[in-house]
């Protein structure tokens, strides 16, 4: 495998990371919302991934590499309260909020944080493999 190869998969990883981090940010801005229905109430959003495997054109190396292959809503029901004085009450006097759960989101970014962390470990160990090798031509 090579060198960009490497640089390659690892960048698809650190972006996948980067759009988790994205989704859980505004699911977090959004998880005390108000609406007056269940259909304007935010839902949260994740993003969907694919893993795409390729091999070069005599078959002797494959690699892989992290694919976006979009972003759906949550299909958790939203809350809804009794606030009868709340300007945002429906007839019913029922307000609706997100399906946000910060918790969840809270571990989703830690995991996020972590795998695009290990992604930068690894291409930093990758450029400190090359210039050890750029050493060894001197």
């Amino acid at each position: 495998m090579s060198f960009s190869t490497i640089y390659d998969i690892g960048g698809s990883a650190m972006r996948a990371q980067v759009m988790r981090l994205d989704t859980v940010a505004s699911n977090l801005a959004n998880a005390d919302t108000a609406a007056s229905s269940a259909a304007e109430a935010y839902k949260a959003i994740k993003p969907v991934f694919s893993a795409l495997y390729s091999q070069d054109f005599d078959n002797r190396s494959m690699s892989a590499q992290v694919q976006t292959l979009g972003v759906v809503q949550s299909d958790r029901t939203v809350e809804s309260r009794y606030e009868p004085n709340s300007p945002l009450a429906d007839a019913e006097g029922y307000v609706f909020y997100s399906n946000v759960n910060p918790v969840a989101e809270m571990a989703d970014m830690m995991s996020a944080s972590r795998a695009f962390q290990t992604s930068v470990e690894v291409m930093g160990r990758v450029s400190s493999m090359q210039q050890s090798l750029l050493k060894l031509g001197q």
